[in-house]
């Protein structure tokens, strides 16, 4: 099987070079990553129904004769209809086929064929209509549905994979071992790569993809548990374990039980054997930035340094702004070293640095610059985990000698779930918001209440308060969704004294820092944007926020970006304005209108959209997968994390008898930049 890694997609029957090029872009340059492109869904036409029992609404498959030969229709707009009766020798199915001049060669008068769509009509006449269908005699059984890009086919990725299956050995080498199999009731390798892709029956569907998804759990957590203790370096940054006792005197504020339970969490692992590797989890407005600075006080009162990394400038300079002030009658020295520091002022920075002259660093990917030297750096930060690779963090670790490590996330996950893919950090969860935040009011309207929307921005505008309008496009497209562009020029033209900024992804960096500056002083009170203002912006004055295509955006998501408001002492309100009007989706939205708790909404947005949707298309920094949903597959989860502990704790992983598990888990890890079992 490894060797098909090496064996380039083009050296397939009917995959040329062009095609090559389209197999890669759906993650499949070699034959090996073909076997390993799982069907996203299967057309069941093994299990057929009597047309009395075909349920109106519901897709089905028949199997029937054509009565007669399909008769054409003529209608207006020079469309032409074909008719035809089709019976299962108890009742009868009218079918009809739109512009389709080959049904009359495709469906002959007494043949039997399967005919696959929805069922419509009445309980006396149902009817479908354009099925697919094929003759009986070479029925496709249970088909694979793959994912597809323009210019290959499910049908062509199908052909490719049945190819691909043929270069397999007579006996394909399997990474989990016999004795594993046996112990967890899984099928060989040869056995579910045949029967994810083309199966002979359901049950043999279910026993390969259970086998699969263990697989790739049991990867998954045994590379988490590697990192993990990989990352369990000797403490050589040791705190006294009760230092932050003093720092609360500095704050103007109480914190609350969570942010206490949090810093003692971690100023434990900090007075520990081993360096800190730590995630603090909390909603948006819970405090995490607290936590932060009792940390940052405790090791540089050590006579340590500290660095904070956060994804803009913005962001990096609303903490150094918040830090610099609350640690100052602290003695502690407080830097901000981004990208648009000035020549001269860098190499100051730089010198202060190198001859620990500054005790905290705040700042952008500049802190993982070559140029940056660290005289003691005892603590490493990176906030907004989820925009940073692992790479990136791993690169601000390294400018130290074993450095203690906390991630910041505002993305709440339910913690069984954080626990398990956080496997190479320890869960700090911040469940409280601190008093004093005032609820944000959530309201879903459609497009025919837009005017009211505008005039209800316009009056707090007006009196002083500025707000965001979000559009899920930058430019218009023949999709008719909302765009930044289109917007503004509506917004110029109904609100005509507003000072009005646009924000999306396709600005340079620095003209995006430029609007977000601006914005953040006041001198612009309405903000267009794309999602790029998820994070990164904290304006105390901002109390407004419309979301267009509202139904556009996960759950979470949402949130994070309704986040952007309510940080202030004033009331704040969210219109969420959508016109996809079906009940799952109002019942979606609606969700957002009744809570404010984003561990309850990110409980809502994984059991209604999956873990594909709501980590995006990278989990957190996490390996990719394939087929396993972190979700709905948790009891694979939770027994292949009880078997990576076993086979790691007693040493069989590594075993020549494991080889092939670790050589599987290291090509996982590799693509995500991770580097195990080297």
């Amino acid at each position: 099987m490894s060797s098909l890694y090496e064996k380039k997609i083009d050296t397939l029957k009917g995959v040329g070079k062009k095609r090559a090029e389209l197999f890669a872009k759906l993650g499949a340059p070699t034959a090996g990553d073909l076997l390993r492109l799982y069907p996203r869904s299967y057309e069941n036409w093994s299990e057929t129904v009597p047309i009395a029992e075909a349920q109106i609404g519901e897709l089905a498959v028949i199997r029937g004769s054509a009565v007669k030969a399909p008769s054409e229709h003529r209608i207006r707009g020079g469309m032409v209809l074909y008719k035809v009766t089709v019976t299962d020798g108890a009742d009868d199915l009218q079918l009809t086929f739109f512009n389709n001049r080959y049904i009359k060669m495709l469906i002959k008068e007494g043949e039997s064929y399967l005919f696959r769509g929805k069922v419509m009509g009445t309980f006396s006449q149902k009817t479908m209509a354009s099925p697919e269908f094929t003759l009986t005699s070479k029925s496709m059984g249970i088909a694979p549905v793959y994912p597809q890009t323009q210019g290959l086919s499910s049908r062509i990725i199908s052909q490719a994979v049945k190819n691909a299956l043929r270069l397999l050995p007579q006996t394909v080498k399997d990474p989990l071992p016999s004795e594993l199999r046996r112990e967890y009731e899984l099928c060989h390798l040869g056995y579910a790569l045949e029967n994810i892709h083309f199966p002979k029956s359901m049950q043999d569907l279910h026993t390969a993809k259970y086998r699969l998804i263990f697989e790739e759990f049991l990867e998954l957590q045994i590379g988490l548990m590697v990192l993990k203790s990989v990352k369990e370096h000797k403490n050589l940054h040791r705190i006294p374990a009760d230092y932050p006792a003093d720092f609360e005197k500095l704050l103007p504020f109480e914190l609350t039980g969570a942010q206490k339970r949090a810093i003692s969490e971690a100023v434990a692992d900090m007075s520990g054997e081993a360096s800190m590797n730590r995630l603090v989890q909390g909603d948006v407005g819970s405090g995490k930035t607290a936590v932060a600075a009792a940390l940052c006080y405790a090791v540089t009162k050590c006579g340590m340094q500290a660095a904070l990394m956060a994804p803009t400038e913005i962001l990096a300079s609303q903490h150094y702004q918040s830090l610099s002030v609350l640690l100052e009658n602290a003695g502690v020295r407080t830097v901000l070293l981004t990208g648009s520091a000035t020549a001269a002022n860098r190499r100051i920075l730089l010198e202060q640095i190198k001859q620990g002259e500054a005790d905290l660093i705040i700042g952008t990917h500049a802190l993982i610059s070559e140029t940056v030297i660290y005289h003691n750096l005892g603590l490493v930060i990176t906030d907004e985990q989820h925009r940073f690779g692992v790479r990136q963090r791993s690169a601000l670790a390294d400018k130290g000698d074993s450095p203690h490590l906390l991630v910041m996330s505002a993305t709440p996950i339910p913690r069984t779930l954080a626990l398990m893919i956080y496997g190479d950090l320890n869960v700090s969860i911040l469940d409280e918001l601190p008093p004093g935040r005032k609820k944000i009011e959530t309201y879903l309207i459609d497009s025919t209440k837009r005017r009211r929307a505008f005039s209800y921005i316009d009056k707090h505008l007006k009196q002083g308060c500025q707000g965001y309008i979000i559009c899920p496009l930058i430019e218009e497209d023949e999709t008719g969704l909302s765009s930044v562009m289109e917007y503004e020029k509506v917004i110029r033209r109904l609100l005509p004294t507003a000072a009005v900024g646009i924000l999306h992804g396709k600005m340079k960096a620095t003209d995006k820092e430029a609007v977000m500056g601006e914005f953040a002083a006041g001198r612009l009170q309405l903000l267009i944007a794309t999602t790029v203002v998820e994070v990164g912006m904290d304006v105390p004055n901002a109390v407004i926020m419309l979301i267009e295509n509202a139904e556009r955006y996960g759950l979470s998501q949402l949130h994070q970006l309704r986040g952007r408001i309510g940080r202030g002492q004033q009331k704040s309100t969210c219109i969420l304005l959508s016109d996809a009007g079906n009940e799952e989706t109002t019942a979606r939205l609606k969700v957002l209108c009744s809570t404010t708790d984003g561990f309850q909404i990110a409980d809502a947005d994984l059991r209604l959209r999956g873990p594909g949707d709501f980590f995006g298309k990278r989990q957190h920094g996490l390996p990719q997968m394939k087929i396993a949903n972190m979700v709905s597959d948790m009891t694979q989860l939770k027994k292949a994390q009880e078997c990576a502990k076993k086979i790691i704790a007693d040493g069989r992983i590594y075993t020549d008898s494991y080889k092939g598990l670790r050589a599987s888990t290291r090509l996982l890890f590799q693509r995500a930049g991770d580097h195990i079992f080297n």
